[in-house]
């Protein structure tokens, strides 16, 4: 099954968040990924629906193993791929951002390439 970027983008602000401040609202991932509430309330039942989160009864969205697992996947590569831009002398915000459009695109074969690269040049 092919996961939909906005799906991965979701679930990876989740963990960021969670890491951050120990608990996830809807408006915290609305602020930290520049959309609506109602995008979120969307994305959410979507995502509750495909079995990747859940939501208690104060609104805290919580990560199911599922979830956290593609959360994790992209989370570790947006870190490193960020980090491997910065050392080859692109600035942090640049680095963050292009980081974030090549997790979802690049294949396992050229990550591991780059994860390998990033190894020999620490």
């Amino acid at each position: 099954m092919t996961i939909r970027k906005s799906t991965e983008d979701y679930l990876e602000a989740i963990l960021m968040i969670q890491e951050k401040q120990g608990f996830v609202r809807s408006i915290d991932v609305a602020s930290l990924l520049g959309v609506t509430k109602p995008s979120v309330s969307y994305a959410t039942k979507r995502l509750r629906e495909n079995g990747y989160i859940t939501m208690d009864g104060a609104g805290h969205i919580m990560l199911k193993e599922s979830g956290y697992a593609i959360a994790e996947k992209m989370y570790s590569r947006h870190k490193l791929l960020t980090e491997f831009l910065m050392r080859i002398g692109v600035d942090e915000d640049t680095a963050r951002e292009d980081a974030c459009k090549i997790e979802h695109d690049i294949s396992a074969e050229t990550f591991a390439a780059i994860c390998e690269h990033a190894r020999k040049i620490n």
